[in-house]
């Protein structure tokens, strides 16, 4: 619930649609789609950790930007003492070696390319990176995804910006304003 609070309200970010950042809580285990863990257990390790999995509570939002048909999200994650360190370390640890991986999406199978960003100075802690897929000749371009995670305390924020045959990123402004709101809720 309290990350529910923290969260952005409708109103609180200018860029995004009317009725655009619903905020939404984890399916209850076994009711969602599932998919197999990707080919490279270092690169699951970055997708379970930007999703918040292993968090003791988790929240979602979904943005859609005025102007863009491609959105974004953010998951924000809260840990028990010490848990996100430690969650944060094994992401770190992740990206030194993800380079590439194949997996199985809601669109069938793909094969994806990380690469790793300079990290925004935020928060305790932050990594950037960018995962690309070839979108195949029906498509002009990959799909490219910007995801920047920041650890604040004892949570983790994760957020994300899609672009397709083009590269856009997450508005900093935004990412600020999250993690001073989580910083200030752990440390009021």
């Amino acid at each position: 619930m309290q990350l529910k609070q923290l969260a952005f309200k409708e109103g609180e970010v200018p860029q995004a649609r009317e009725g655009g950042i619903p905020v939404t809580e984890p399916e209850p285990e076994g009711t969602g789609r599932s998919f197999p863990p990707v080919s490279d257990p270092a690169c699951q390790t970055i997708i379970d950790i930007s999703s918040g999995q292993g968090a003791s509570a988790r929240v979602f939002q979904t943005f859609n930007w005025k102007g863009d048909i491609w959105g974004g999200g953010s998951t924000l994650a809260s840990y028990e003492d010490g848990k996100a360190e430690e969650a944060f370390a094994k992401l770190e640890q992740a990206l030194a070696s993800c380079r590439s991986f194949e997996g199985e999406g809601y669109g069938g199978k793909f094969k994806a390319t990380v690469v790793v960003e300079g990290a925004p100075q935020v928060g305790d802690e932050a990594v950037s990176f960018r995962e690309s897929i070839p979108m195949g000749p029906e498509y002009r371009g990959d799909r490219n995804e910007q995801y920047i995670v920041v650890r604040a305390g004892n949570t983790i924020a994760a957020f994300t910006r899609l672009n397709v045959a083009g590269s856009s990123s997450f508005p900093s402004a935004l990412v600020n304003r999250q993690v001073d709101r989580l910083s200030n809720a752990q440390h009021p």
